[in-house]
């Protein structure tokens, strides 16, 4: 008697779970990575029991985020235990950064994982998936391989609602010295044009109207244009805002380094470019941003943002900050905080340093005490949050259009975003997710806005209407 095909098994295998942790490209690619699977007859569930697949999609930016994940393969093996004594297969893999940058390790110190992909190589799963089937033990891929995956993802994208992460740009050339990202997502790569292009038209033809540009850096985009020469982040933004059924564009993470003027005129030009800015400057000490290779100064970032201001005065304003850096003094600290002072956030996203394996910071004299680092980052928070809270403060009885994106938690109720990115929750709005309709914020809660509708809708209506 033959013996089965080697994805007879596969055939049979239908549940996939995805645990998704970190970045926003992590999000994008983990969504990618159903795409992928979905021809060998995988749909997406909510939960690892009882799951035929599992994938771990990994950051590598904080240590905590690391020992999450072999916590999480812990219980994963106990569960993989349990199957196999009922007769059942689960396949766990483990993708992303930290598969990128510890994936001998992962095999070694976990043998229930079976697959190892980097965050550069997923668009070869079913392939690894494959090589299972015939019986290849544990299959390794964290390569940095020669052909673009973007060329081999599947076209057809599942439907994500009225808001949807794009990755225009991957890696990163700047070499900060306590970021693992140039070493587990490797160089600076952008998409050609035409290819980003096609995948939005593909976003709104599924009912997409806000598109969110994801990059390591992706203000350092640098793409092939139509006309075959390089494109920056500004002609993408304005040549994607051109395509009929998007409303919204955001764009993030970018580098200080890399704004230029033709970005920042982009702010104040396209009007389907959101005012909301995410900057990140991780020290205000120009000592510490020297150390950390930041390749920008204190006043590079504040002449930053005042120009950008010029361009855009209602614009929202985000950064990231590091403390408690390798031999950050009082003083470097304080200059942090009176960068706070000076710009003023509309929100933040703050955490104390923590050594990555392999960074020049990690070997960095004079690392400084968690009990100090605590200490500094409750005083960083505090301020933070107080200046969150001033600014939505600022935006009640204001109106915005509001793009809603998903049922509230009371009946009726839908949760949209303002143009500042803040959750808006609206009663009787369940109807309308997928719409976009002026809203005037009623009351500012701890972490988010409740708004009433606003009948007609003429600032809304005319957005979605271009």
């Amino acid at each position: 008697m033959s013996s089965p095909a080697p994805f007879a098994h596969i055939a049979r295998m239908k549940k996939l779970y995805i645990k998704t942790y970190g970045c926003q490209m992590n999000v994008y690619d983990s969504a990618r990575m159903a795409d992928l699977l979905a021809p060998l007859g995988y749909r997406p569930v909510d939960d690892a029991d009882g799951a035929d697949m599992v994938i771990l999609n990994t950051c590598h930016i904080r240590e905590k985020a690391t020992e999450k994940v072999y916590s999480d393969l812990g219980k994963l093996k106990r569960t993989k235990a349990a199957r196999a004594e009922e007769g059942q297969t689960m396949l766990v893999a483990v993708a992303g950064c930290v598969a990128q940058a510890e994936g001998a390790e992962i095999m070694s110190r976990q043998p229930a994982v079976d697959l190892v992909v980097g965050p550069q190589s997923y668009h070869r799963l079913p392939e690894m998936i494959a090589r299972i089937a015939r019986g290849a033990g544990h299959v390794l891929e964290t390569d940095f391989p020669a052909e673009d995956k973007f060329d081999h993802l599947p076209e057809e994208h599942a439907p994500c609602g009225p808001a949807a992460f794009l990755t225009i740009q991957e890696g990163c050339d700047k070499f900060c010295t306590f970021c693992v990202v140039p070493y587990t997502r490797g160089a600076e790569f952008s998409r050609p044009v035409i290819q980003i292009e096609n995948e939005a038209r593909k976003l709104t033809d599924q009912g997409v109207r806000e598109i969110t540009l994801l990059g390591q850096n992706v203000n350092a985009y640098r793409g092939t244009g139509p006309d075959g020469s390089p494109w920056n982040l500004a002609q993408l933004i304005r040549h994607l805002a051109g395509i009929k059924g998007v409303v919204r564009l955001r764009y993030t993470t970018s580098h200080p380094r890399d704004m230029d003027e033709s970005l920042m005129l982009a702010h104040r030009d396209v009007k389907t470019l959101m005012p909301y800015l995410h900057l990140p400057v991780q020290s205000g000490s120009d000592r510490i941003l020297k150390a950390m290779n930041r390749g920008h100064t204190r006043d590079d970032y504040l002449r930053l943002i005042e120009r950008i201001r010029e361009m855009r005065p209602d614009i929202a304003l985000s950064s990231d900050f590091i403390v408690g850096f390798p031999g950050e003094s009082d003083a470097d600290f304080e200059s942090t905080m009176e960068l706070v002072r000076a710009v003023g956030y509309a929100g933040a996203f703050s955490f104390k340093y923590s050594a990555r394996p392999g960074t020049p910071a990690a070997a960095a004299a004079k690392q400084l005490p968690d009990s100090l680092k605590n200490e500094r980052l409750q005083a960083l928070q505090a301020l933070l949050t107080e200046q969150q809270a001033a600014f939505n403060q600022n935006c009640a009885e204001q109106t915005f259009p509001v793009l809603f994106e998903k049922p509230g938690k009371k009946l009726g109720q839908a949760v949209g975003r303002s143009p500042y990115l803040q959750p808006v929750h609206v009663d009787g709005a369940a109807p309308l997710i997928g719409a976009m309709r002026d809203v005037k914020i009623a009351a500012v809660l701890p972490n988010s806005l409740r708004g009433v509708l606003l009948s007609p809708a003429p600032l809304a209506e005319k957005a979605l209407a271009n």
